[in-house]
């Protein structure tokens, strides 16, 4: 069974809130029209720690791109919010 934790917040003063003892350092965050916020956890990886295939492959999508090859327009708006 997964672990809760409930507490109240509040704004403060400049519209923020605290989390209290977050478990990481980023979070992706989406708000939506009926007040609920949803905080989804990102890990930041540094340069180093990529491996050098994955530094060669990220290059050569970025010449691609550079080159005008590209795939045809993707129709995301089944995802929209």
């Amino acid at each position: 069974m997964n672990n809760c934790t409930e507490y109240l917040v509040h704004l403060d003063s400049r519209k923020r809130i605290t989390l209290r003892s977050p478990k990481h350092e980023y979070y992706h965050v989406r708000t939506y029209d009926n007040g609920c916020i949803l905080l989804e956890p990102r890990v930041v990886t540094p340069p180093e720690e990529l491996s050098e295939r994955s530094l060669k492959a990220m290059d050569e999508a970025v010449r691609n791109l550079d080159a005008g090859i590209v795939s045809a327009p993707i129709d995301l708006s089944d995802f929209q919010l």
